[in-house]
């Protein structure tokens, strides 16, 4: 397995993002990878002509600086090692540049715990992220920790599901773990009574995407159980993680059409939104 040698964790000083810190830091000494912790004073828009420009500048990275402090207690407390950086600017674009500039593998945020309208409309800078980086991305929800003894596998068969799988399968390699593939067919009840034909096209073609999951993890030594549903994607596959007390789900970072939006109402982000467990997005 291609390790995570460089990983990217973004703060803001929440409990939600120093949940994470932590449990990065679990996964930086099992893959033995190095820890940049990043956050991002937004751009302030007001007029500086009209204020003490150094006392605004202060003011506005306070929380950064307070929250890359706690981060360092964290890690000595770990013994751990990690750089820091705080940056200003549109947070979603620093993080992915700084990403890019330390030539991170990993990208990993917190999720907060949300109300039911706001895991439908997850948080804009980690959609953005998943959207714009070319980087992996790892989303912790609040209270959860970080683990692949057991993890569970969303695939439609598309190339981006190809990039999830390969991830998979070397996570259960390395950490001795089990996979669980999905491939959930998505159609109305409008749809089923008018082409029940079509919808059995589809499960065939469901039932081959999670068997080709199957032939590929255990011809590794992989041992994998195989599902085929048909539901609302993100529904099913969140309730199966928490059925199954998933350790984390992975999925690809866009389903068979391959439009690149900001993953704003997608599947993904819905999953992200309703997780039980971390999620992480493979890129490659």
């Amino acid at each position: 397995m291609e390790k995570y040698r460089k990983i990217l964790v973004a703060i803001d000083g929440s409990k939600s993002s120093m949940n994470a810190l932590r449990e990065s830091f679990k996964l930086a000494t099992n893959e033995q990878s190095w820890i940049t912790v990043v956050s991002v004073a937004p751009p302030y828009e007001g007029d500086l002509a009209m204020t003490a420009i150094g006392n605004i500048q202060k003011a506005i990275k306070e929380p950064c600086e307070k929250a890359l402090l706690e981060a360092e207690k964290i890690a000595k407390a770990e013994r751990a090692l990690i750089k820091t950086a705080c940056e200003e600017g549109e947070p979603y674009e620093r993080i992915i540049d700084l990403a890019e500039a330390e030539n991170c593998d990993l990208i990993v945020l917190g999720r907060k715990g949300m109300s039911r309208i706001e895991r439908v409309l997850m948080g804009s800078v980690t959609a953005r992220v998943i959207g714009h980086s070319q980087r992996d991305v790892l989303v912790v929800p609040e209270d959860t920790k970080i683990g692949w003894k057991s993890i569970f596998l969303s695939t439609d068969g598309s190339k981006y599901s190809e990039a999830a799988t390969n991830k998979a399968i070397d996570f259960a390699r390395s950490y001795g773990g089990e996979i669980k593939a999905v491939s959930v067919v998505d159609v109305t009840e409008e749809f089923m009574a008018q082409a029940p034909g079509a919808v059995e096209s589809l499960v065939k073609k469901a039932k081959g995407f999670v068997e080709d999951v199957k032939k590929k993890a255990e011809a590794q030594g992989v041992k994998t159980e195989t599902f085929v549903r048909e539901g609302e994607p993100y529904k099913v596959v969140t309730n199966l993680a928490k059925e199954y007390d998933s350790n984390v789900i992975v999925v690809g970072s866009h389903g068979r059409s391959g439009l690149r939006r900001l993953m704003m109402g997608s599947v993904a982000e819905r999953i992200i939104g309703y997780a039980p467990c971390p999620v992480l997005v493979a890129k490659t």
